[in-house]
């Protein structure tokens, strides 16, 4: 996404304790680490109250051994776990992926996100931290920052970038404690129109998101009729009610945001400008999208885990850099998880790659592909098409909500999400369906896949819309207990459409697993 503008305390049996029951071979010492060559002596188990008085006393005890845990490979420490994971995996294989917010990654990042950094604390900023033993730390996540700025084209002089973050919704947050003060006013876009959560959702009746609750929010829409940002209503709205922050992004938007009119608007009240950018970063990376640093004084970009980039200028009097860091620690996180650092830093080198920017404009391709056959079906989709990585279905027409074809859908292999739509009134039964082509774009899918896409997608809403008439009830609950009885008539139909879903998915590898 991107923006404009401890001490634990362990248990006695959680650490091994070194006694001199412990036998390491000197040839299995090497610079590099241990090798097969060392050697440690087994014992038979002792009591715990010996080996809690050795930790306590500090002092090695005469008559107490312990060896190395052996856990083992995850089947044999924990075949349950083992188990779901692969069920997990095989639920990957065969399904189309095709939830907006979701990619595959790649086995160079699973084996950083693994590895050893996950053992790692390292509360603060690198040559600044509150612990020893991090110079490793501190090369690795000023490797990330370097990557980071080099991966969107960013002046290291102009834009810094925090890279600790633990995920977007807290990166917005960290933005929201950094610029404002309890209580000041911000506007993002409406949840229902595609906003986020984190931009200030909240109803009548409750202030749902914890950025309602601390700042007073304003949304801003959508055009209903053209499906587009209204930036003419933003612009009088934000006159109205001055906010100090204006939030461009979404999770749900089809299209790509008018940054100079809204970096106009943002001056016209004296507001920072903040680009969300968590779900469009490999498109601006890529320069397949308009670029909005250009615009914007703060950007964020989720992974499995955040980053905020900030001007170094002072901004409306704020030092961002000081002030987004000290919201970042010690304001709102204590360590940073050193191992998604270390696999973000993987995913920036390859962000750099001609390889990287092929597969983002083929992802735009293939979401294009996608929309032009859902248009050829008769299927209204919000603003008409898509720019970017994603389209909004809207069902309502067809007497059929997100909530059901959603249902169906996944009985079918097929995964995506319910999505409000402009105009809804219901979050829990939306009007729509999003769509997002990144997943199976990465799996090897072209235009042509994408089509077929589509087609399977309208055979799963026929069936819904079957589905729906033959429900007793007209409840959501009453539907979903229908295709889940042994008494659901068209059963066979959604088995036929996921043969055939699945006939396909398996043509295509899995990245990484």
């Amino acid at each position: 996404m991107q923006a404009c503008g401890g001490a634990a305390v362990m248990g006695s049996l959680q650490q091994p304790a070194w006694t001199k029951g412990t036998i390491f071979s000197n040839k299995g010492l090497t610079g590099s680490g241990f090798s097969h060559q060392l050697k440690l002596n087994c014992v038979k188990p002792v009591r715990s109250s010996y080996i809690e008085g050795s930790l306590v006393t500090g002092r090695p005890s005469s008559s107490v051994t312990v060896p190395l845990p052996e856990i083992g490979a995850l089947s044999e420490a924990d075949p349950e776990v083992r188990a779901i994971i692969d069920m997990e995996k095989q639920r990957q294989f065969k399904s189309l992926e095709l939830i907006a917010s979701e990619n595959f990654t790649y086995r160079a990042v699973m084996e950083a996100v693994g590895s050893c950094l996950t053992n790692k604390y390292s509360e603060g900023l690198p040559g600044k931290r509150y612990y020893g033993g991090n110079e490793h730390i501190d090369e690795l996540e000023t490797l990330c920052q370097k990557r980071a700025l080099d991966a969107f084209h960013l002046d290291g002089k102009k834009w810094g970038v925090n890279v600790q973050p633990l995920s977007g919704s807290p990166a917005n947050f960290e933005v929201y404690t950094a610029i404002l003060k309890p209580h000041d006013r911000l506007m993002g876009l409406d949840l229902s129109h595609g906003g986020h959560l984190s931009h200030g959702f909240m109803t009548p009746k409750r202030r749902v998101s914890g950025t309602s609750i601390y700042f007073e929010s304003m949304s801003y829409r959508l055009n209903e009729s053209t499906g587009l940002v209204d930036y003419d209503k933003l612009e009088e709205m934000a006159d109205r009610f001055k906010p100090k922050l204006i939030i461009a992004g979404a999770s749900a938007y089809p299209r790509d945001f008018d940054y100079p009119r809204m970096r106009k608007i943002a001056d016209s009240v004296g507001a920072f400008l903040m680009m969300d950018m968590a779900h469009i970063s490999g498109l601006v990376a890529a320069s397949v999208l308009a670029n909005p640093f250009d615009y914007c004084d703060i950007s964020l970009r989720g992974p499995r885990g955040g980053m905020i980039f900030f001007k170094k200028d002072t901004v409306l009097g704020v030092d961002l850099e000081t002030a987004i860091n000290n919201a970042v620690f010690p304001g709102l996180q204590g360590g940073p998880h050193n191992h998604t650092i270390g696999g973000l830093a993987v995913c920036l080198k390859y962000a750099q790659s001609p390889e990287f920017k092929a597969y983002q404009n083929q992802v735009v391709s293939n979401c294009r592909a996608l929309a032009s056959r859902l248009t050829e079906l008769g299927y209204k989709l919000v603003s008409g098409g898509s720019d970017n990585h994603l389209v909004l279905v809207d069902l309502r027409p067809l007497g059929i909500d997100g909530a059901r074809v959603e249902k169906i859908l996944d009985m079918a292999s097929i995964t995506l999400n319910k999505n409000s739509v402009p105009g809804d009134k219901s979050a829990v039964v939306p009007g729509g369906i999003r769509i997002g082509s990144p997943a199976m774009t990465t799996r090897g899918f072209t235009e042509k896949e994408f089509v077929a896409v589509a087609d399977y997608i309208h055979e799963g809403v026929q069936i819904t819309i079957d589905a729906k008439r033959a429900a007793s009830g007209s409840k959501l609950q009453d539907f979903m207990k229908f295709v889940a009885s042994p008494e659901f008539s068209l059963k066979d139909r959604v088995s036929d459409l996921q043969r055939r879903v699945e006939a396909l998915t398996t043509q295509f590898p899995l990245p990484g697993v």
